[in-house]
């Protein structure tokens, strides 16, 4: 059996799925459950689904500006490609392997304005180790200057996923604006000042995903950003969550994570194109 769109009765079935995948289905279940499967906002997220016996084996999240977050254990890339044939793909992201198989199958070899394939991470938080914090305290992002979180989001920007022909300042201010209506990152203070800066780029009531960690380069061999991490998600544990996701840009921020209690669990990858590409069938 081929894919199959789903429609708003298949959500619970949906939702059940990809929490058995949870590691790398962050994006699309937390996308479902803040905008849902009808459209109107660039990350409502439509589903195809793959049946057999009555549960899902497969299912491919698109969201409404063109990311494809492919979940196919069974690997059926033929009938993925009929059912994004004519599509305009933004981005892939996913597991590793996945996202290679799938960008063979569709014949997008363009390379992308972001192209990583990073190692995968998950905790347990009830296995955080907590580093000494005597001294730090986490602030919501509000509370800091908003210049100077602006220039960090930038920074970042331009040293772990730079985009061409992107303005950083201006990407920067529009990132930042959405985390602070979404209240999803915070800043570490050493006494009182702010020294890094810390978030989730996806959030459920189990599980969190972090994102955006950064630490001025003149702030940097110092153990902030395990420090702001850790903080960041004693705060999700206390509110219920039970595990944390991430995927890590450098060998530096491996030994951070590794450090407060995570381990690694496969590799995700994140390819999005400066200009859209069309699947062609």
């Amino acid at each position: 059996m081929g894919l199959i769109r789903a429609t708003p009765e298949d959500r619970p079935a949906i939702e059940a799925f990809l929490r058995q995948h949870i590691a790398t289905s962050m994006f699309p279940l937390s996308n479902l459950r803040r905008h849902g499967m009808q459209g109107g906002h660039p990350r409502a997220t439509h589903f195809y689904l793959r049946w057999q016996a009555g549960q899902i084996t497969d299912a491919l999240p698109i969201t409404e500006e063109g990311m494809v977050f492919p979940q196919c254990p069974t690997a059926p890339w033929g009938d993925v490609k009929a059912v994004l044939a004519g599509y305009k793909v933004k981005g892939l992201l996913g597991e590793g392997a996945q996202v290679a198989a799938l960008r063979s199958a569709l014949g997008l070899t363009a390379a992308g304005g972001i192209d990583e394939v990073e190692p995968l991470y998950a905790l347990r938080h009830a296995d955080l180790r907590m580093p000494d914090c005597t001294g730090f305290s986490l602030h919501p992002l509000s509370e800091a200057p908003r210049a100077l979180i602006n220039g960090w989001r930038a920074a970042y920007l331009q040293e772990v996923l730079p985009m061409p022909g992107e303005d950083p300042l201006r990407q920067a201010a529009h990132d930042v604006d959405g985390y602070l209506e979404a209240y999803s990152h915070r800043v570490l203070y050493e006494g009182d000042r702010p020294v890094a800066m810390t978030g989730f780029n996806a959030t459920l009531p189990e599980a969190v995903q972090i994102g955006g960690v950064y630490t001025p380069p003149d702030q940097r061999s110092r153990g902030l950003a395990r420090r702001a991490v850790a903080l960041h998600l004693a705060e999700a544990r206390d509110s219920g969550a039970k595990d944390a996701i991430l995927f890590a840009s450098s060998p530096q921020a491996c030994k951070a994570y590794e450090a407060i209690g995570f381990q690694r669990s496969g590799t995700f990858t994140i390819l999005v194109w400066e200009h859209p590409q069309v699947v062609y069938g």
